[in-house]
């Protein structure tokens, strides 16, 4: 009885911060209130697709596809995946200012910095699973957070990881929809 009741308690934090980033992923208004012009970011953002793997006695998890996103402060974006283990060609591309301030008022207003940094792990009967992974320096600070999908893993996952990796696929379609 005691477990739902904490569980509901914990949660209601994670819903506040979704109903915050929500408006602000899907609004095309800026709240300029939380950026200011000499904000410096970094962000790497990466996805892998991992792989359990028996050699008999032991297993090994590997990753089939990862892709990793950085983006700079000047708009520079970045994409590299690799593919079984073999690199594909990186990609450049950029986003305008508007873009970054976007993202920089996401990690302000959503509290990203204040996120625990405990990693999600999967449970140990899933086989194959997406991992993610986000690292943001921001201003000199850095935060970096890892998770695992919803259905790999028993922990809870709170949505603003989804409304942030959704902010990282938008960011990679704008960039390299040439």
């Amino acid at each position: 009885m005691a477990k739902p009741l904490i569980i509901g308690i914990a949660s209601i934090p994670v819903i506040l911060a979704v109903l915050i980033a929500v408006p602000m992923i899907t609004n095309p208004q800026i709240p300029f209130s939380a950026t200011n012009a000499d904000d410096k970011i970094s962000i790497e953002y990466t996805k892998q697709h991992l792989k359990k793997i028996s050699l008999g006695v032991t297993e090994r998890i590997t990753p089939q596809r990862t892709e990793i996103l950085t983006i700079s402060s000047e708009g520079a974006v970045s994409y590299f995946v690799t593919l079984d283990g073999i690199p594909q060609p990186e990609k450049t591309s950029a986003v305008g200012r508007d873009d970054i301030k976007k993202l920089i008022a996401l990690f302000k207003e959503t509290g990203f910095t204040q996120i625990p940094s405990d990693s999600i792990p999967p449970r140990a009967d899933v086989s194959e699973y997406g991992r993610f992974s986000l690292k943001i320096t921001l201003n000199g600070n850095t935060k970096q957070i890892q998770w695992v999908e919803q259905n790999a893993t028993s922990a809870f996952v709170p949505p603003i990881f989804t409304a942030l990796e959704s902010a990282m696929h938008n960011v990679t379609k704008k960039a390299f929809s040439n």
